[in-house]
């Protein structure tokens, strides 16, 4: 599965809604959550049943951000699964429990529904989540993790500078990847999203350390991230060449063999598998 964006839409936007499914991205996030106001939650939760298959009518997966506060999250929740979306943003993640709690109260409608489990991208925003990276990674419904780091720095009462960031994002990171689930983000904030530079750099950073994908706070970034997260034609003609020389080199009984003035054995060669994976 391809998501290397992930725009957010807010939930309350017909405008925005209109013109989601148009961008470009892996999947479009309604958000029920920061981007609405107090007054307009109950207004944009009951917006969703029209909303999903709007946003997703050109093939793009779609994800309901729910609000954290457990009175507004139980229902926004129950909102997405019968409007049809295939996930849910679930912030401020704490610990797997609360995970557990909200899988167990969505169950019966579910199962009433005859419908997929949703899947949960778990948003880890303070410090005490990412010491419970891993246990979250581990919930059967969790199908990646992602560092929310405007809200992790102001909880810690530090600025959003890439060497207060890169720690962190980086234990999240890894607590994903060792549980064999996602891991979405850039190892800085992306909350100035006009520096089209920098964004660049970022998303391409994430990508060389194996990040999947990153959220896009403006459709302008979809496209830099669809980059970014791909393959280059370059790498992908490496792979293609590793593979084959690889499949040459079995027939002669030989796992290791020289491709140029490098020596390939068994890692590089499931690395070049999994990027030519990337191009499907």
């Amino acid at each position: 599965m391809r998501l290397r964006s992930l725009l957010y839409v807010p939930g309350n936007s017909e405008r925005f809604i209109a013109k989601a499914h148009e961008r470009g991205a892996d999947a479009i996030v309604l958000d029920l959550e920061d981007s609405v106001l107090p007054e307009e939650k109950l207004t944009a939760r009951a917006k969703l049943l029209e909303a999903i298959p709007a946003v997703g009518r050109n093939g793009g997966k779609v994800f309901v951000r729910v609000n954290a506060e457990p009175e507004l999250q139980k229902d926004d929740a129950v909102a997405a699964c019968r409007a049809g979306a295939f996930g849910l943003f679930v912030p401020k993640t704490s610990a797997a429990g609360s995970l557990s709690e909200l899988a167990d109260w969505l169950d019966g409608e579910e199962r009433k529904g005859a419908r997929e489990p949703l899947h949960f991208l778990a948003m880890l925003e303070d410090a005490g989540a990412v010491l419970e990276a891993r246990s979250i990674a581990r919930h059967q419904r969790v199908l990646g993790l992602l560092t929310g780091g405007e809200d992790l720095a102001t909880g810690m009462g530090a600025d959003p500078l890439p060497e207060v960031l890169r720690l962190p994002k980086l234990l999240v990171h890894l607590a994903a990847k060792a549980e064999g689930k996602l891991s979405f983000g850039t190892l800085t904030t992306i909350a100035d999203y006009q520096d089209r530079d920098a964004l660049e750099l970022a998303a391409r950073e994430a990508s060389s350390h194996g990040f999947d994908g990153a959220t896009c706070i403006h459709p302008s970034a979809v496209a830099i991230m669809n980059a970014a997260f791909s393959p280059s034609k370059e790498k992908v003609a490496w792979a293609r060449s590793v593979v084959e020389a690889a499949e040459a080199a079995a027939v002669e009984g030989r796992a290791a063999f020289k491709l140029g003035d490098r020596m390939v054995d068994t890692p590089i060669i499931e690395r070049a598998r999994r990027i030519l994976e990337k191009t499907g």
